[in-house]
């Protein structure tokens, strides 16, 4: 449903008007959202904010404008300023239009009495559950200003993680790009040549190079309907996220796959160290740091584990043998939490274990990409050789004919 924005005039209990905007699906909504704040609703309209200005800038936020926001916020929040007047600081110093809204609307949410983890809940698309979760656990426990600098290093982090993939995954793709059209034309132009060849003989062609020439045929007439698999699967695969069966069993399939699979699993136990030890380690209750850090997870399956951790440890059980039955998490987790536990460093414990599980998910991943592209090569040399071989026994197979 689309978010729509408000002006709205209420008065408190003594009488004092009050003016301003919230966003909100409906109107109904409005209304609740000001009697929660103990205000008499008095006109309530539909603001020239609309929901596309909105979405354009959530659209437009890249994860590194995210990243220089948070650590302006984090300098100023470390200061002791308040958020509303770090986020006016923040809006003047920022050059980009599309920034400088989001802020805008932060603090004007800020203003109308909102926590910003509640302002930050609206702009799903630009800040992530992990980010909102941690500012929220930030506010109720009043240690925001310690939560905020770990935060901006584990973006700096992942963001940095992901360039490196990136340029790793450059050469591979054009190298697949390349591979894939130049098979193309091949099959389009060249393959077809020998029909001709056929014809002109009178002979008849083998199998092989019938059922060749027929997919050539295919390719050159409807070729183009494969420029639609690519969307058709990445829709389907974010149709599964609304399906959560569908989504449990997509995910265990996931952390089934051979090499990937570790990979995957090691990033999610990665970021569950991470976040698990920064909110213990700034006197975050365990309960509830489970519950902040079990947000923050993608695969559903180690979600749900991570809920029967919590379930584990609510009755008395130890956070590490919690852990170690759930059977999900990599076997080094679990027994360096008992031992962190044993000796109350559970905290720094965890935050060892994250950058041990990121470099190895960095290390796996540059082994997984070298070996990509062998495996392009050798794929397109065999797909190449073996039109050749089809088109070139068929040749010969004329000439025994002629014979």
């Amino acid at each position: 449903m689309a978010t729509n924005q408000f002006n709205y005039q209420a008065c408190d209990v003594q009488g004092k008007l009050h003016k301003g905007q919230l966003n909100a699906e409906s109107e109904q909504e409005v209304v609740s959202l000001l009697q929660a704040r103990q205000l008499i609703p008095i006109q309530i309209e539909l603001g020239t904010g609309s929901t596309n200005s909105l979405s354009f800038n959530k659209k437009t936020v890249s994860t590194q404008e995210v990243i220089e926001f948070t650590n302006g916020l984090c300098t100023l929040i470390e200061s002791h300023i308040p958020i509303d007047r770090a986020l006016g600081l923040l809006e003047n110093l920022t050059e980009k239009p599309t920034m400088q809204t989001l802020i805008t609307d932060l603090r004007r949410e800020i203003k109308d009495g909102r926590s910003l983890a509640d302002a930050l809940q609206n702009r799903p698309e630009v800040f992530s559950k992990m980010y909102i979760n941690i500012v929220h656990a930030g506010e109720e426990g009043g240690i925001l200003e310690k939560l905020l600098p770990r935060m901006a290093k584990f973006l700096e982090e992942a963001e940095e993680s992901r360039r490196i993939l990136i340029s790793a995954m450059i050469y591979p793709l054009i190298l697949l790009v390349v591979g894939i059209l130049s098979v193309m034309a091949l099959m389009i132009f060249v393959v077809p040549q020998f029909a001709t060849l056929f014809e002109d003989m009178g002979s008849s062609m083998p199998e092989s190079a019938a059922l060749l020439l027929g997919l050539s045929a295919w390719l050159k007439h409807y070729g183009w309907t494969l420029l639609f698999v690519p969307p058709i699967l990445w829709f389907s695969w974010k149709y599964l996220d609304t399906k959560p069966n569908l989504r449990l069993q997509r995910d265990q399939f996931l952390l089934q796959l051979p090499l990937f699979g570790g990979i995957l699993r090691e990033s999610e136990s990665s970021r569950f160290c991470r976040t698990l030890g920064a909110l213990l380690g700034s006197g975050i209750p365990l309960l509830k740091a489970l519950h902040i850090a079990r947000g923050v997870m993608e695969n559903q399956v180690l979600a749900d584990s991570l809920e029967q951790v919590e379930e584990s440890v609510r009755r008395g059980i130890s956070l590490g043998k919690a852990l170690l039955n759930t059977n999900q998490f990599p076997v080094l987790l679990p027994q360096l939490v008992i031992v962190g536990e044993e000796s109350g460093k559970t905290a720094s414990i965890l935050d060892k274990l994250a950058e041990s599980f990121d470099s190895n998910v960095r290390r796996q991943t540059s082994r997984l990409v070298s070996l990509v592209e062998p495996l392009l090569i050798v794929s397109l040399g065999i797909i190449v050789g073996s039109v050749v071989i089809i088109m070139l026994s068929a040749i010969f197979s004329l000439n025994d004919v002629k014979l």
